[in-house]
């Protein structure tokens, strides 16, 4: 028997510090050993020769809708979509499925889902809404990764935003579970009340929705939650941010010591209002592409480290739902549909302004793993997990209908060519994506826990 399962040679490793071209060594979908010279031979053998090899990508904010609307995406075609985008695991949001993921018996029955259908790993959120206060304790137990809660209306009859002292009750039970509340930070009372006032003098136009959700409706909800943050002890995540604004307010959290981090996505890095204007309902979601030169700024705040990490917020729907022809743009769904195109995105980015791709891997899978108490996950290390992309920098990818694989081939990113492309995905040492394919012909993808859920399953079976 040979001592290896799979050797990768020849890659240009990306680590958390250093680029250097090397080789790695898997066993039972662990990462053995690294090293120029490996004294042992492998059963497969994986030549990366001009290609860069990466921690495979954590996307810790996406929607897909099983159980109950995976006709919108499911974890079967969302797993398979960001395996083809170097993506080895990714966080589910509570809503969109039905139920939603706000009590334990819901968790069980979307985590059962995923663990017959997903092609890659992924760990579950749980949702903080009115009411369900008394759950997330029982949900916590069960492993949830987080929680999450909305501060603007959310369109969405299971999964309702929380009022004031919601937030704050949950709030303080999430600090008390040791866990992380991640805000969608739009003030409700703002954006509510801009809405009615363009709907009643009938202004539906692309220029109509972006002057209803405003910089100043995410920078006053970001300023309320650190206050309420402050008073109550609770570590936050905050999801998508748009505004240059917002990053202030979270810079001046953080000098403070606040137990803060912020994400934003690619699409307001790679899009702006523009798109919005051309496109139609395609480019809608909240918070808005903004104007060109405040995404030039959140460029400037990526390069200078002021974002924690990236993450997609894929959210997908049915072509109804984002309609083209829809006169009213508020009636149109609001959300872009591109978790396979997150690393690509940020790859381009990196290649243009000549960011170190260190750092590309930091915020697509170092800290995502660190913040979340995925132990085992977001390094290229021996004893961690044999997640990897393999990315060629030398070739062009052109996003069409036939290698888009969502369920729904709506996206913004359709047309767009990335100077790079994805040529292998691995997940704990299974090649699940390779030159355009999905393998194997059976999902392989497990319900991941942070360290503190495992710790207590394990304590409890001994």
């Amino acid at each position: 028997m040979k001592q290896f399962d799979t050797i990768i040679q020849n890659g240009n490793v990306v680590f958390s510090n250093e680029v250097k071209k090397t080789n790695i060594a898997i066993k039972e979908g662990k990462v053995a050993a690294i090293g120029d010279t490996l004294s042992g031979e492998a059963e497969h053998m994986i030549d990366a020769e001009g290609q860069y090899v990466l921690p495979g990508m954590i996307d810790v904010h996406v929607h897909f809708s099983d159980p109950g609307r995976e006709y919108w995406e499911g974890f079967h075609t969302g797993s398979q979509m960001m395996a083809a985008g170097g993506c080895t695991t990714y966080f589910d949001m509570p809503l969109n499925g039905i139920p939603s993921t706000i009590d334990k018996a819901a968790l069980f029955e979307k985590a059962e889902k995923g663990n017959q259908t997903s092609w890659i790993d992924f760990a579950l959120w749980g949702g903080l809404v009115p009411g369900n206060e008394p759950h997330l304790a029982e949900l916590a137990e069960e492993g949830v990764i987080g929680f999450k809660a909305f501060l603007s209306t959310t369109g969405n009859k299971e999964f309702e935003n929380v009022d004031d002292v919601t937030l704050l009750k949950g709030m303080k039970i999430i600090a008390g579970l040791g866990k992380v509340l991640a805000l969608h930070s739009e003030s409700g009372p703002i954006t509510d009340w801009l809405k009615e006032e363009k709907e009643r003098a009938g202004k539906v136009s692309a220029d109509d929705y972006l002057e209803t959700r405003p910089i100043a409706a995410e920078a006053e909800a970001v300023q309320r939650a650190l206050y309420y943050a402050e008073v109550t002890g609770c570590p936050l995540h905050f999801v998508h941010i748009s505004s240059a604004e917002a990053i202030e307010k979270i810079e001046e959290a953080k000098r403070k010591g606040m137990n803060v981090t912020v994400e934003t996505c690619p699409h307001y890095l790679m899009f702006n209002h523009h798109a919005l204007q051309e496109k139609g309902a395609i480019a809608k979601c909240a918070p808005p592409l903004r104007l060109p030169e405040e995404q030039k700024k959140l460029i400037e705040l990526l390069i200078a480290g002021k974002f924690d990490m990236i993450s997609s917020d894929h959210s997908p729907c049915t072509s109804d739902l984002k309609d083209p022809a829809t006169y009213n743009l508020f009636q149109a769904w609001g959300g872009i549909s591109g978790g396979q195109f997150s690393l690509l995105s940020i790859m381009e980015l990196a290649l243009q302004y000549k960011i170190p791709f260190e750092h590309v891997a930091q915020w697509t899978a170092s800290n995502p793993a660190k913040r979340f108490g995925l132990a085992s996950k977001g390094e290229i290390a021996e004893g961690y997990d044999a997640d990897f992309v393999l990315l060629a920098t030398d070739e062009s990818f052109t996003v069409t209908e036939e290698n888009f694989l969502a369920k729904n081939k709506i996206s913004l990113y359709i047309g767009h060519t990335f100077p790079c492309t994805v040529k292998k995905t691995i997940n704990r040492g299974r090649i699940v994506y390779d030159q355009g394919a999905i393998l194997p012909e059976q999902p392989g993808g497990h319900w991941i826990k942070p360290v503190q859920a495992e710790e207590k399953a394990a304590s409890s079976v001994n």
